[in-house]
């Protein structure tokens, strides 16, 4: 790649390395520079700009940043599109993340210019939850360097996969000494409830008798009877050998001991077996605090499926302190996700209120195109992309239009002013948008050329905590449609009135605008005329 100042006559088709404001324009970084951007910079004066060029060997950084995520994405797992270099992979479930650090370190090696960070191996995430980003850092990456960093990806299994948590039937022993007290057994029990029950399972039997081995045994065996497994068992004394009184009830049942004792910290003293095919956990004293602790580190793994044996306790080491002291930060409640990075919740709003007027006496919507439906190829379309519901306005025969999308996946709002014009129809989706969503990308029901790829690369462009709130579609510079709004626009979008779109918007908030460059016209194909009609067809006949 060659980088660094070049006049603006050679600078079409080079990556502008810094963004450039000018005559109340602002050419943002990683723009590729256009013959119309390039007299637009000449009129205004400038006559050079620090710029990227790509050489024969360069892979642009999109196109590398995806071919290795998508090289070490495994089970369970997706990526989103890649923006700005960086492709990010995503759990496609609840479960324990599996990371295979040894081949993470070696692609890292390979290139400064490649790199990619990930979740710690064996953590636990819900579905939609980032486990791992591809960055590529300039604007290019060596083609070998791609080539080889996706050979290391592809050996033998995933860098990167996820063991989804299965349910479980759970029972609990615990035990009793002399002054041990219902009220302590009973908080004990709603702790381990409560952390089974954010995992999806159930704690279904429990026994309560005296610390002594022939009792535990006896417990273990009624609750093997009741189809329990795994089994907790809560000792009124902390285990503190591998002889003591609570694996001695576990041998006492027939069972076998694995492991005691691990490098974690709460949790030290929690003990592994099993009875037959059955696993055992002799709980620590930290399992009656819901905080995270060792016992959290166990049971993800045991009910992903995940070996829990002697070497995998014994390498959980680094890492593992997990007390808190005043000078760390408190750890989140076991099951939060508050604080963690996930996919943008995004809802596809389908614009299909319109009179239809431009094109005669029917309505365009349901014309066919692609064999079906016009508004039902729109909405197949965002149901394909990574928009996390679609929500489709309806008004001008709006029974046709409903009976049109039958079946298909999505839900309604009524425009009931639609005669009013666009922003009747834009208020009513922005009012319809669920209370968890990030953002909306309003999709007009008559451009049915903008496909599942167009929205994805929108979706993976959003990023209000980078300034990236208003994501706008570009080809050749020029914006289209759809456009991406986040949530912090909702309310001025929702004071909109007459036959106008929310466009105006843009230029107010012009530094949360993010252009996202796409190569084709899909972006101003509107199919809102007869003529309009037929050449989409000639068109899609020839494809």
């Amino acid at each position: 790649m060659i980088f660094g100042p070049t006049p603006v006559a050679d600078a079409q088709d080079c990556i502008l390395a810094h963004s450039i404001r000018f005559a109340g324009t602002t050419f943002k970084k990683g723009r590729r520079l256009s013959a119309t951007d390039t007299a637009a910079l000449a009129d205004a004066g400038i006559d050079s700009v620090l710029a990227a060029r790509f050489e024969t060997d360069d892979v642009p950084e999109d196109v590398a940043a995806a071919a290795v995520a998508e090289a070490a994405r495994g089970d369970h797992t997706k990526t989103s599109a890649a923006f700005t270099g960086r492709c990010n992979l995503y759990a496609d479930a609840g479960g324990v993340v599996l990371i295979d650090r040894e081949r993470i370190d070696r692609l890292n090696r390979v290139d400064e210019s490649i790199t990619m960070a990930t979740l710690a191996p064996f953590d636990h995430v819900t579905k939609g939850q980032l486990l791992a980003t591809v960055k590529i850092i300039p604007f290019a990456a060596p083609r070998d360097a791609v080539d080889t960093c996706i050979a290391i990806a592809s050996e033998d299994t995933p860098l990167v996969r996820l063991a989804p948590i299965q349910t479980h039937r759970v029972g609990l022993v615990m035990t009793t000494l002399s002054g041990t007290k219902d009220s302590v057994l009973d908080k004990t029990a709603g702790v381990v409830r409560d952390r089974l029950e954010r995992l999806g399972s159930t704690l279904i039997a429990e026994q309560r008798c005296a610390h002594d081995e022939t009792a535990i045994g006896e417990a273990v065996r009624t609750l093997l009877q009741d189809g329990c497994a795994p089994i907790l068992i809560y000792g009124a004394s902390a285990i503190v050998d591998r002889r003591d009184v609570v694996p001695a009830g576990i041998v006492a049942a027939g069972g076998a001991i694995e492991h005691f004792g691990m490098p974690v910290d709460p949790g030290n003293l929690i003990l592994t077996a099993h009875v037959g095919g059955t696993p055992v956990v002799g709980l620590p004293g930290c399992a009656r605090s819901p905080k995270l602790n060792g016992v959290d580190w166990v049971l993800w793994r045991l009910f992903a499926g995940v070996p829990v044996d002697a070497a995998s306790i014994q390498a959980m080491g680094v890492g593992g302190l997990l007390k808190e002291i005043p000078s760390r930060p408190q750890l989140r409640e076991p099951g939060s996700t508050d604080a963690a990075p996930r996919v943008p919740r995004i809802t596809a709003i389908v614009l299909a209120a319109g009179q239809s007027s431009r094109m005669g006496p029917t309505n365009k919507l349901l014309e066919t195109v692609d064999g079906e439906a016009m508004v039902r190829r729109v909405v197949a379309h965002a149901r394909e992309s990574q928009a996390t519901d679609v929500l489709v306005v309806l008004g001008h025969q709006s029974q046709s239009v409903r009976a049109a999308l039958a079946d298909a996946g999505v839900t309604f709002t009524d425009s009931p002013h639609y005669a009013e014009g666009l922003s009747a129809s834009l208020k009513a989706g922005i009012a319809g948008v669920p209370v968890e969503s990030d953002g909306a990308i309003v999709l007009l029901g008559d451009m049915p050329a903008v496909s599942p790829a167009h929205i994805d690369r929108l979706i993976a462009g959003f990023n209000p905590v980078e300034g990236r709130s208003i994501c706008v579609p570009t080809t050749r510079g020029k914006r289209g449609n759809p456009v991406l709004w986040g949530r912090a626009y909702f309310d001025e979008i929702a004071a909109l009135s007459g036959d106008v779109g929310a466009r105006h918007l843009i230029g107010a908030h012009r530094e949360a605008v993010c252009e996202v460059a796409l190569e084709d016209e899909a972006i101003f194909v509107d199919v809102d005329t007869p003529a309009a009609l037929r050449a989409y067809r000639e068109k899609s006949d020839e494809r």
